[in-house]
């Protein structure tokens, strides 16, 4: 198969499950908006060494947004719901609650289980903290230097699924970080989906184990180019850089379509391969078959 002359392989990506909470943070302005949501999501690469996997979803207009203010909503990853009990108010509490004139609420208004996220950052207001009823949900108001941040009491946790993925082939690193571009671009309005890595992008794709004993992971040197020759390559003749897309998302459907979205915005001139990492159906239960995908 081939799209715009690029090789799509005959492969699939293996994604697991994960548990995952939606959070809608909003601002005074996209300036201060925007430094939240990038302090929020920071380190949250990837779940072999990161507390998370988190990042944007998509920006809200004022429309939106419960206090009608500019806001993003934010996906973050975990393998179990206790896991995110204690990520998530960490988190909230020191990248988003320390941000000028924030505030945080539950972005998903359902799910398996809730976990406590207002409930348990309220100690920080020194017993000057104040809850808030309203339409049946529990906020508190702590006060802070510029006012009071306002956070919702408990936030919904729901079943999602993390590790689906399609790798790039370059004839050059040039070529190579336009397509990856491309692809981050037609990802990132879609709903329901993140892409974790730095601008989407991991450099560093990873193998399952290492002859170090410590590490859980380890480089992919079958996609190093400068490998060949001392390690079988999954690389194809005349690539010289290779880019892996990671997506993270709520549910079968929004993973690939998002993939098959990336899949096409990346194909082309330059673009070799397209193919997608997994271990032979041992890492997780959800295989996207590129081929299906892209049907």
């Amino acid at each position: 198969m081939q799209i715009s002359g690029t090789q799509i392989e005959d492969t699939f990506a293996e994604a697991f499950r994960m548990r995952y909470v939606r959070l809608v943070i909003t601002a005074h302005d996209e300036h201060w908006l925007d430094a939240a949501v990038r302090e929020l999501t920071g380190y949250s690469s990837s779940i072999i060494s990161c507390d998370s996997e988190a990042g944007r979803e998509r920006h809200l207009s004022p429309a939106e947004t419960p206090d009608g203010r500019p806001g993003a909503a934010v996906l973050l990853f975990g393998f179990s719901a206790d896991s995110l009990k204690s990520v998530v108010p960490n988190r909230v509490g020191q990248c988003v609650m320390t941000c000028p004139t924030t505030a945080v609420y539950d972005g998903l208004g359902e799910g398996d289980e809730r976990i406590p996220l207002g409930k348990t950052i309220r100690y920080f207001g020194d017993g000057f903290q104040k809850s808030k009823l309203i339409g049946g949900r529990r906020y508190w108001r702590i006060p802070v230097m510029d006012g009071e941040f306002v956070v919702e009491d408990r936030v919904f946790v729901a079943k999602g699924i993390g590790g689906g993925n399609f790798i790039l082939q370059g004839e050059s690193q040039v070529v190579a970080l336009a397509a990856a571009r491309r692809a981050i671009q037609a990802i990132d309005p879609l709903p329901g989906v993140i892409t974790p890595f730095p601008g989407g992008v991991a450099r560093s794709g990873s193998k399952v184990g290492s002859r170090y004993k410590a590490l859980k992971a380890s480089t992919a040197d079958a996609y190093c180019p400068t490998l060949r020759g001392r390690v079988p390559t999954s690389l194809v003749e005349g690539a010289n850089a290779a880019y892996e897309i990671v997506i993270d998302g709520a549910d079968e459907a929004a993973i690939a379509h998002a993939m098959a979205v990336g899949i096409r915005a990346a194909a082309g001139p330059g673009i070799l391969a397209i193919t997608a990492g997994n271990y032979g159906g041992k890492l997780g239960k959800f295989h996207f078959q590129l081929r299906e995908v892209l049907a």
